[in-house]
């Protein structure tokens, strides 16, 4: 079992495995996405880094998956091009998830 697994394109799945993450998907589009979210979740991973712009494209599916569970924990994080607009709002909801309280 891993405990932390990635998902995003070939470019950030690759340097997260030279740091030593040993799980990493490749998606290319939103099925592929939603596919990689569902087995990592089935496989009792603890923490997910997914790439920004891939989990903006699967965002109705997270929440309907994961909900408000604590585990697994999915960390946004931008890819190759950069930040996407809406960063701020993925913190927000994240210490939302967290502690229970939306932060304005």
């Amino acid at each position: 079992m891993s405990s932390v697994a990635v998902i995003g394109d070939i470019d950030t799945v690759t340097g997260f495995r030279l740091g030593g993450v040993r799980e990493g998907r490749v998606v290319n589009n939103k099925e592929e996405a939603e596919k990689a979210l569902d087995d990592l979740i089935e496989t009792n991973v603890s923490i997910i880094i997914i790439t920004d712009k891939i989990a903006d494209e699967i965002r109705v599916h997270m929440n309907k998956t994961i909900g408000s569970e604590i585990v697994p924990m999915v960390i946004e994080i931008p890819d190759k091009d950069g930040i996407s607009e809406s960063d701020g709002d993925q913190m927000r909801a994240l210490i939302k998830r967290v502690i229970g309280v939306d932060i304005k």
